[in-house]
């Protein structure tokens, strides 16, 4: 688990009031994820050819995806969010992705992290709601024509499944991309063990270790979808209250 271990930088250890605000290598791999994401949106669309290069290419695909994600599961009235939801999927997918590059930090693999932005998402919803619906927006708590005795019932449990939702959104990320590292963890260690002293039985944990690997880029693909598409839909029900 040394692996997760959070570590101020050298030079870099900070403490204001006894409150560690160290630069860390967790806000480092933030750091370099929003740079990657700039310069890839930046470059790659400077030019705006006719006829797309290889990177122009995915940095439309990447829009499209989105802005189809957003049109599918939110609508037209989605589209004035869709900077936000575009920030939010591509910041997740870097986080991922550059927990899978050897001596890289997966920020998302700290709940901390996720539930930060799983917050984010949560209080942000909460506010269009009321904002677009006012105190009508609390009917969203009584389904429209259940009958008025079941409201004890129905009100604690729609509330419950409301306020559950930041912590199961930031839960499923953490917990997906915290347990693939521990797996490719345990599989290098099977590499190094027992390759290191017979090359043959080093093959069948290394061939085990480069299938989870790609299986990890798929996880790690999927959760960023994932996140993305459960803020879509607590987005949709905050402006279509359904």
């Amino acid at each position: 688990m040394q692996q997760f271990e959070i570590h101020a930088l050298p030079g870099l250890d900070f403490h204001i009031g006894g409150l560690n605000v160290s630069f860390t290598q967790s806000a480092l791999m933030m750091v370099i994820a929003v740079a990657l994401i700039t310069a890839l949106l930046t470059l790659s669309v400077r030019s705006r050819a006719l006829v797309p290069g290889r990177w122009q290419s995915l940095a439309e695909v990447l829009y499209e995806f989105v802005a189809g994600m957003l049109r599918d599961n939110v609508g037209q009235e989605g589209r004035p969010y869709f900077p936000f939801i575009f920030t939010l999927f591509m910041f997740v997918l870097f986080g991922n992705l550059l927990g899978l590059i050897p001596y890289g930090f997966a920020f998302t693999s700290h709940v901390v992290v996720t539930f930060a932005m799983a917050a984010v998402v949560f209080v942000g919803v909460t506010i269009i709601g009321f904002a677009r619906h006012g105190l009508h927006f609390l009917r969203m708590f009584f389904p429209h024509g259940a009958p008025l005795l079941t409201a004890f019932i129905l009100i604690p449990i729609e509330l419950i499944s409301y306020f559950s939702r930041p912590f199961s959104l930031a839960i499923r990320l953490f917990a997906n991309m915290t347990v693939g590292h521990i797996i490719l963890f345990v599989m290098g260690g099977f590499v190094v063990s027992l390759g290191g002293f017979y090359i043959l039985p080093g093959i069948v944990p290394f061939a085990f270790l480069s299938a989870i690997t790609v299986l990890e880029i798929g996880i790690a693909l999927l959760q960023a979808y994932v996140f993305t598409i459960l803020s879509c839909i607590y987005l949709h029900d905050a402006i279509h209250m359904h």
